[in-house]
């Protein structure tokens, strides 16, 4: 028999004489800040390129900050998506709930226009303004980014198909609205891709699913081309969507396609939802196995040329990984500073000890080359149109950008996770969650040896992207001999993998790494640059380990201060 505690043990009085549960010296929650205003970084990168775009900016900012939606990312995460695969009839519905939460982020994101901005206004640098939203919105949730991403990319190919202009109007929508309404009558879309299938992967030549013209008939206006889908397909990103792009073989050559999820008629078209996947991290978001049979697409594009149509979305969903794995990493080291700064030991901050301050300018560096890589790749794309120098450029410097920053992302978060020792990996700390979700962006969209071997195929192709890579950098020449050692070290690594495959992933890394130097050489500060330079470079002339926090010799404490404070929300 259980015996009661001993009378008024657990009273106010026994808490204040023995004092057991007296918090003391812990960190400040990162609340009540504003990610945009508060980030020199990215207020300065508005600021030179698109200063219509702040108010916008600040509005999205002060979400990232808000206590409130910071509980509704974590609640999204918590509670996480459900099959239904039928309802309590017996009729099959193939539908997908979600938490509240998951709903009340969609419709902040949408509002804020996340997903389309770049499409709805007539502003000079509307993919650049876009990308910074992106960035900010990857700091409030992670998996919702995933649906914002998807309905960026999916604007270009609704333009490109006329069949499908009004897809490409409701995608420039910002009232969010979860339901199977027929797309005419909804305020906006949601777009998902299913393009992986299990023998392919990567390789969408191997796409076994196949098409038969089935009719053509009117479709708002425009004449569209129906097919007959039949096939499985292993990943299929956010299953509820009002519709998908995806690809079937037409006589055995990969065509794209577009399938709404309610026909014309209001009914449910035949996509069988199969499983959702139970993944490491994205857990708000829904991830599944879908299968065709008799399933009613759109031909997008001539029969046999999917894979190029499917590749003329990818430049912008690269991007958005791109801006996306940056954005993660800030927030990675937003809460690595905020609980440095805000728990002391040993009698100081922990982030004014000397080998944290070395970790935190490190980390930094690291970010804010990440974000002007990313963001000059978002200016290349607006300019894509208009000059052949950012045409060719952004050939290279977006799998490049994809490539690298998705793959530094968990490296941050790993960090920023130590910095916070084991309170990082408790559930509660929005840490572990970035922890988890850090590594995603490297695998979707292409992997990172997709990413290099894409690159190496643009240079072996045309040698003007080559070109154009050194005529970017090129102004800068003579501007520090480390900038200059790093340029050379990339032509060398450039020329060998145009004849050899084994050298991509190096050569890419050069190419991102001499891309963030000229960001920074132009935009940074003089300690962000040196410590760069002096870490980064084949002319390096400070040492630099395997681990973040390994700054030495040409990198004194005073500058790496200068740069810790110069990345403190509110600087």
């Amino acid at each position: 028999m259980n015996k009661p505690h001993p009378p008024g043990i657990l009273d106010a009085s026994f808490a204040d004489r023995y004092g057991t549960h007296t918090v003391l010296n812990q960190a400040q929650p990162a609340s009540g800040f504003n990610a945009f205003t508060g980030d020199t970084v990215l207020r300065a990168a508005i600021d030179r390129e698109a200063p219509w775009a702040a108010g916008r900016c600040e509005a999205l900012g002060a979400l990232v900050g808000d206590e409130q939606v910071q509980e509704l990312a974590r609640l999204a995460n918590r509670h996480t998506p459900e099959l239904k695969t039928h309802d309590r009839f017996g009729n099959r519905i193939d539908w997908v709930d979600f938490h509240p939460s998951w709903h009340e982020l969609m419709t902040l994101a949408w509002k804020h226009e996340v997903p389309n901005l770049a499409w709805r206004t007539q502003e000079k640098n509307g993919h650049y303004a876009r990308a910074v939203l992106s960035y900010l919105w990857n700091q409030v949730e992670q998996g919702t980014a995933c649906p914002t991403g998807m309905a960026y990319a999916s604007h270009a190919g609704f333009a490109a198909e006329p069949a499908l202009a009004i897809w490409a109007e409701k995608s420039k929508g910002t009232a969010y609205e979860f339901s199977r309404r027929e797309v005419g009558d909804k305020p906006s879309v949601v777009v998902g891709y299913a393009m992986t299938e299990k023998q392919g992967g990567s390789d969408l030549r191997e796409t076994q699913t196949t098409a038969h013209y089935s009719h053509s008939g009117d479709y708002y206006g425009a004449t569209a081309r129906w097919y007959e889908l039949t096939g499985h397909k292993w990943f299929c990103s956010v299953p509820q969507s009002d519709g998908f792009f995806t690809l079937a073989k037409v006589a055995g050559e990969v065509s794209c396609f577009f399938l709404p999820r309610t026909l014309p008629d209001g009914s449910y078209n035949r996509l069988f939802v199969q499983r959702l996947k139970d993944k490491a991290g994205n857990r708000s978001n829904a991830s599944s196995e879908v299968e065709y049979a008799g399933t009613l697409a759109i031909l997008v594009g001539e029969e046999g040329r999917g894979i190029r149509e499917i590749l003329s979305h990818a430049h912008l969903t690269r991007l958005d990984f791109a801006i996306g794995s940056a954005g993660l990493m800030r927030q990675s080291l937003t809460l690595a500073l905020q609980h440095t700064s805000t728990r002391s030991a040993f009698g100081t901050p922990i982030a004014e000890r000397p080998m944290m301050t070395n970790v935190l300018a490190d980390m930094a560096v690291e970010v804010e080359a990440a974000t002007l890589m990313a963001l000059r790749v978002a200016r290349a794309t607006d300019r894509m149109g208009a000059s052949e120098h950012e045409r060719l450029l952004a050939r290279v410097a977006t799998p490049a950008a994809k490539f690298f920053n998705c793959s530094r992302a968990p490296s941050i978060a790993y960090e920023a996770l130590q910095c916070h020792g084991g309170n990082g990996f408790i559930e509660e700390n929005p840490m572990a969650r970035l922890y988890r979700e850090a590594p995603l962006n490297s695998v979707w969209e292409g992997t990172a040896n997709m990413m290099c071997m894409d690159v190496r195929r643009a240079m072996a192709k045309d040698s003007r992207t080559i070109d154009a890579l050194f005529d970017e950098v090129r102004p800068l020449a003579g501007q520090d001999a480390r900038f200059d050692a790093l340029v050379q070290h990339t032509g060398r690594l450039v020329r060998g993998a145009v004849d050899d495959e084994f050298l991509a992933r190096p050569m890419t890394e050069a190419v991102a790494r001499v891309l963030q130097g000229a960001e920074l050489l132009r935009h940074s500060t003089q300690e962000v640059v040196d410590i760069f330079l002096s870490t980064r470079s084949p002319g390096a002339s400070g040492a630099w380990g395997a681990h973040y926090g390994t700054l030495a010799f040409t990198v004194t404490q005073a500058s790496a201060q200068k740069v810790v404070r110069r990345a403190m929300v509110g600087a």
